[in-house]
């Protein structure tokens, strides 16, 4: 504002130019404390929110990673038990009875899980 000029061609006073410092001052310090509110919020989203998340997200990962591993391992175990009964008892029966351990485990697991949920 030292450099403007009032519309008659006179050069500001100075009590335009202490009013012009202040409200420098005061953008100033408004920024200042713009800056700090954003780097405390980016802070406390980061503490509260994405940290969370990204252990939520892991723990979910390694969960998925640990039912796929018991899902090959039952098949292995299965056609294990396919192949050694088999022989014993024929596969026709061998298989029903396979079968039927795997329908009853799992009518186990669901029951269960919609318990837990209903509470």
């Amino acid at each position: 504002m030292p450099d403007e000029t009032i519309a008659s061609g006179q050069p500001p006073e100075g009590r335009d130019d202490f009013f012009a410092r202040v409200l420098d001052a005061l953008i100033d310090l408004l920024e200042t404390a713009r800056d700090w509110v954003r780097q405390e919020a980016e802070a406390a989203v980061k503490e509260k929110i994405v940290y969370p998340l990204q252990r939520l997200g892991i723990t979910l990962a390694s969960a998925a990673a640990a039912a796929f591993l018991l899902v090959v391992g039952l098949i292995f175990v299965a056609v294990a038990g396919v192949i050694a009964m088999g022989n014993w008892i024929g596969y026709a029966w061998t298989f029903l009875i396979i079968g039927a351990v795997f329908l009853i485990g799992s009518g186990i697991f669901l029951y269960v899980k919609v318990r837990s949920i209903q509470q």
